[in-house]
């Protein structure tokens, strides 16, 4: 027989462990859903709330004019023209619409199709585009499900493809191309040369092949080359069912004097605490007794689950605060190695529980929004002197060469090397490739101009 320690994950744990590495805004709706389902909680709305809400009714109350009451008790929408005075007036900006593509497309259809038949074979087309506003049924289809004939099924398409956005209903790259260049009187001469017969040589960059085809300086081709650029070949990847989403920050690090301070950004979050009603259960009968017991163990958990978070990632990004004052005051080609052991060890936890207090989260800096997680490096190169380099400067020093180069001569990748090393940051050139590639940067072929 052997005795042996081990941990078991309990439920609270698993709970603290979510708990830890959620957001604010996930944070809230696990609060309102911990009340819904358990009657020993109280919750108290944000004092952010009560204050904006408790000044305006007081306002109500003291100025007592309908006014202000109707727009109270409305919700604080808009109040009735007769309530407004003119001094009151304002003009709202209309919220934005998040129109998906066919939506935008079938609102023209109806507006410009008279034709029942026709009407029917645009709403079918437009049924039949893609992501990206490409065709992808060929229009003999189109016309057999239709039932019209081709001339006409053509002569439909030929009008949806003058909506908006430019370049929709195009069957392939080169007629989307050439359906904007249309629309912007620019399909003549090299830049229709450009997408009728060499966008595979402009994806290869061959300036010289294409201007020795159309007997054409290389000048004169990359000018019609940057025009076709600009146009835009995907044109219904715009449009999207899903609203777009904000980043709301959980951290906030202020500039003050002598330093900086840490401040959470937890305030729209509800506050708990266990209800009078229930802390003392011996009114009960038995069996109640025991449901309200458990339900205070798991209300009490709840209520430390989320101080613990508030204070290991308060540390946690104190610490980062304490190890990054460069970055904050430059910028990013400041950060200094840092990895996730360094700081758990420096606030006393695991390296995961650093993990899942970053996850998921952003900090509002001095110098802008960053997520949390971006601060460590899970690599750094060495210097010649043998100092340690986030890999973040080194791709900034990247970015700094490239941008200063010469476009008509830009820099090779062994080139980078060089001047790297005369910057003390030694990188092999494969490594120069992968962070000007994850930088978005094309080759040297690809960047020359002429």
């Amino acid at each position: 027989m052997t005795m042996t320690q081990h941990l078991s994950m309990t439920m609270q744990m698993q709970q603290a462990i979510q708990i830890l590495q959620l957001s604010a805004q996930d944070l809230r709706a696990v609060v309102e859903k911990e009340y819904l389902e358990n009657p020993v909680l109280e919750m108290d709305e944000p004092s952010s709330y009560a204050a904006e809400h408790g000044e305006r009714m007081q306002e109500v109350l003291q100025a007592g004019n309908a006014a202000a009451l109707a727009d109270y008790l409305d919700g604080g929408g808009k109040q009735p023209a007769y309530f407004a005075e003119d001094s009151e007036k304002h003009v709202e900006a209309a919220a934005p619409l998040h129109m998906t593509l066919e939506e935008e497309l079938l609102e023209q259809v109806n507006f410009t199709f008279q034709d029942e038949r026709e009407k029917a074979a645009a709403v079918f087309l437009v049924g039949s585009l893609d992501g990206r506003g490409y065709l992808t049924v060929p229009l003999a289809e189109i016309a057999r499900a239709a039932q019209i004939e081709m001339p006409e099924a053509a002569r439909v398409l030929a009008v949806i493809q003058n909506f908006d956005p430019a370049g929709v209903g195009a069957r392939n790259l080169s007629e989307c191309l050439r359906l904007q260049a249309e629309r912007q009187g620019l399909y003549n001469g090299l830049v229709a040369a450009v997408i009728d017969r060499h966008l595979d040589d402009v994806a290869l960059h061959h300036i010289k092949e294409i201007a020795a085809a159309e007997q054409a300086s290389p000048a004169d081709v990359q000018m019609a080359v940057d025009i076709v650029k600009r146009f835009n070949p995907k044109p219904g990847a715009a449009y999207g069912s899903d609203e777009p989403a904000y980043i709301t920050p959980d951290v906030i690090v202020r500039r003050v004097e002598g330093g900086y301070r840490v401040e959470l950004e937890d305030g729209d979050v509800p506050q708990l605490h266990i209800s009078a009603l229930y802390r003392q259960a011996d009114a009960f009968d038995k069996k109640t007794k025991k449901y309200i017991t458990s339900r205070l163990h798991a209300a009490s958990w709840l209520i430390s689950s989320i101080e613990q978070r508030r204070t290991t990632i308060r540390h946690v990004v104190e610490e980062i605060v304490r190890r990054q004052p460069e970055f904050l005051a430059k910028g990013p080609a400041y950060l200094q190695p840092m990895t996730m052991k360094e700081v758990a060890d420096a606030i006393g936890v695991h390296e995961s529980t650093v993990s899942r207090a970053v996850a998921n989260k952003y900090a509002e800096l001095p110098n802008g929004i960053a997520a949390l997680r971006s601060f460590f490096t899970s690599r750094s190169v060495k210097s010649e002197s043998g100092e340690e380099v986030a890999a973040a400067q080194a791709k900034a020093a990247i970015a700094k060469l490239i941008l200063a180069e010469n476009p008509r001569k830009p820099l090779s990748d062994q080139k980078i090397c060089g001047l790297l090393k005369e910057q003390n940051i030694i990188l092999s050139r494969r490594t120069v490739m992968k962070y000007r590639e994850q930088l978005g940067y094309d080759s040297s072929v690809k960047r020359k101009r002429y």
